[in-house]
């Protein structure tokens, strides 16, 4: 597994946020296998913290995208739908999801703290 970004915030469902850019790490992204398919949010749509936005279909599953933050989608990553391996390629840069004009953010991890739920 590639190293966690210490300047990200993290949730327990495995996505990262970082000034109001939203992907999922690295570690999902290899517990997904190789990804085949994204469904991302609507620009202009509205998103809950904790709630389904979204979906990564693998070769293995099909798993929700949650939301890290409340807001409104401002920009999804054109590249990502064209090219979804780029999720398991590159997960922190140019594997971001959606850029989201975050309105409230829930208590996320740090760095260490996720470092300690990945093990």
């Amino acid at each position: 597994m590639s190293a966690i970004p210490p300047h990200l915030s993290y949730t327990r469902d495995h996505e990262w946020l970082h000034d109001g850019v939203v992907g999922i790490t690295a570690f999902a992204a290899a517990a997904l296998g190789d990804i085949v398919y994204v469904q991302l949010p609507d620009v202009g749509a509205t998103v809950t913290a904790g709630t389904p936005c979204g979906e990564v279909e693998s070769t293995k599953s099909v798993s929700d995208l949650v939301a890290p933050a409340d807001g409104t989608v401002t920009e999804v990553n054109d590249a990502l739908v064209a090219e979804p391996g780029l999720l398991n390629d590159d997960p922190y840069e140019r594997g971001w999801l959606f850029k989201l004009r975050v309105a409230g953010t829930p208590d996320l991890l740090d760095a260490a703290a996720y470092t300690a739920l990945v093990g």
